[in-house]
C-alpha cells in the first residue's frame, strides 16, 4: 500500500506480533483499520484477505493457517509454522502489491482462509 498511515500501520502490526504474539485485543482492532486503508485504495484482494483474517483470529483465538513457501515450480507451498510468523508474514505482504509474488501469496492465503 502507498498510504504512509498504513504503512505505519503495518509497521506498528508486525512489532506488536514479536513482542506480544497474537494479542487479540488490539491486532482485530489494528487489522480491521488496515482494511479500511485497503478499502480507500480500492484493493479488493487486500479487504478480503484482511477480513478473512481477522475474522479467523476472532475464531480460533490464534492464527491456524500455516506459513507459505516458496517452490521451485513458483506456486506457494504450505509449511508448518508458527502462527504468529505465518501472520506477520501476510501483514508483510500488504506492504509492497506491486510484486507479482506478494499478490500470488495473498491470493494463496485467502484460499486457505476460505477453505479453513
Amino acid at each position: 500500500m502507498e498510504n504512509k498511515a498504513a504503512l505505519k500501520l503495518i509497521d506498528k502490526i508486525l512489532v506488536n506480533l514479536d513482542k506480544t504474539g497474537i494479542n487479540t485485543d488490539t491486532l482485530i482492532d489494528d487489522i480491521k483499520q488496515l482494511r479500511t486503508y485497503a478499502l480507500e485504495a480500492q484493493i479488493p484482494l487486500v479487504v478480503k484477505v484482511l477480513r478473512l483474517t481477522y475474522e479467523h483470529i476472532e475464531e480460533n483465538d490464534s492464527f491456524l493457517i500455516p506459513m507459505l513457501e516458496d517452490d521451485d515450480a513458483e506456486e506457494a507451498v504450505v509449511v508448518e509454522n508458527e502462527p504468529v510468523e505465518s501472520l506477520k508474514y501476510l501483514i508483510a505482504l500488504t506492504r509492497n502489491l506491486n510484486n507479482k509474488i506478494n499478490i500470488a501469496d495473498l491470493k494463496a492465503y485467502r484460499d486457505l482462509l476460505n477453505a479453513f
